[in-house]
């Protein structure tokens, strides 16, 4: 089957996907959070259930502690928001880089090339990732609502059935033997 054909059995199979929005910032509040409310709505125009929102400080030990109670919630996608940066208390990838189970270097490759032509050299800063988790996709991405809205609306929603259906069809744990 082809790329073209996976996609769109993928799009004929998986219906509103359970996802999840976590902030990390020791400064937002639910009412001043535009990235994370903007990702919110992204997933829910997209036709998705947004299983949870909340914001936890840029402390690694509460980061994970929220993303593991989502994943035994069987969310299918979390959205992080903030701490990707290079500043001492961005520690987001620090956090979750290590529990991925695969790495997809392209989301982050072709994220700070979209950057790029919006912020120019700034657009290097970002440590944007994105990876599974076991069986659940986990995009961590800078907390600007512009960097936001630039992931999810040509980067993320449109793949997310495709990425949810290769996910859940293949698993994500690398083959032993």
């Amino acid at each position: 089957m082809s790329h073209i054909d996976h996609r769109t059995h993928a799009e004929r199979q998986i219906d509103a996907i359970k996802c999840a929005v976590l902030t990390i910032s020791d400064t937002r509040t639910i009412a001043d959070d535009r990235g994370g409310q903007s990702a919110v709505q992204a997933l829910q125009d997209a036709g998705h259930q947004v299983h949870g929102y909340t914001i936890v400080r840029d402390e690694p030990t509460d980061v994970i502690a929220t993303i593991e109670g989502w994943i035994l919630a069987d969310v299918r996608v979390i959205i992080t928001t903030g701490g990707t940066g290079i500043s001492r208390r961005d520690t987001t990838i620090d956090a979750i880089e290590p529990q991925l189970t695969r790495i997809l270097p392209g989301f982050g490759e072709i994220f700070r090339m979209l950057s790029y032509e919006q912020v120019g050299a700034a657009a290097m800063l970002s440590r944007a990732l994105a990876g599974t988790w076991g069986t659940t996709l986990v995009f961590c991405l800078p907390g600007s609502p512009n960097a936001v809205d630039l992931a999810l609306t040509k980067l993320i929603v449109p793949e997310l059935r495709h990425l949810v259906w290769e996910t859940l069809r293949h698993g994500s744990a690398p083959q032993k033997g």
